[in-house]
């Protein structure tokens, strides 16, 4: 039976996926990696995702630990997002998942160019 969101599972994979499980986070976090960044330079990194969905998942991932949100407190708003410490824990899982994901790519039909090239 499978664990519902709110629920810990006692699988580690389900409790990764559960942190990083998302359309967009994969790609939030791939373009986070180089360093800090604005949310709308994010917005503008990812043209497909929506400001809506792009601040919901920051949001969470800000809950989980993964990033760090600073908030320069200016007007007009300026808020940088960027992986915490412990988000970076998650730098070699992401390598991995890209590298079997290129792997994928051939035996799969790509719809659209792979986003962590």
């Amino acid at each position: 039976m499978a664990a519902s969101k709110k629920e810990v599972s006692p699988c580690p994979i389900d409790t990764a996926l559960t942190v990083i499980d998302g359309r967009w986070k994969g790609t939030i976090l791939w373009r986070l990696m180089d360093g800090p960044k604005r949310t709308s330079e994010l917005r503008r990194s990812i043209p497909e995702i929506t400001e809506r969905m792009l601040i919901r998942h920051l949001h969470e991932l800000v809950d989980h630990g993964i990033l760090d949100r600073r908030d320069a407190q200016t007007v007009p708003p300026c808020v940088h997002y960027e992986l915490s410490a412990y988000g970076r824990t998650l730098l070699p899982v992401m390598d991995a998942l890209c590298t079997w994901g290129r792997k994928h790519l051939v035996r799969a039909k790509p719809t659209r160019d792979a986003t962590c090239a």
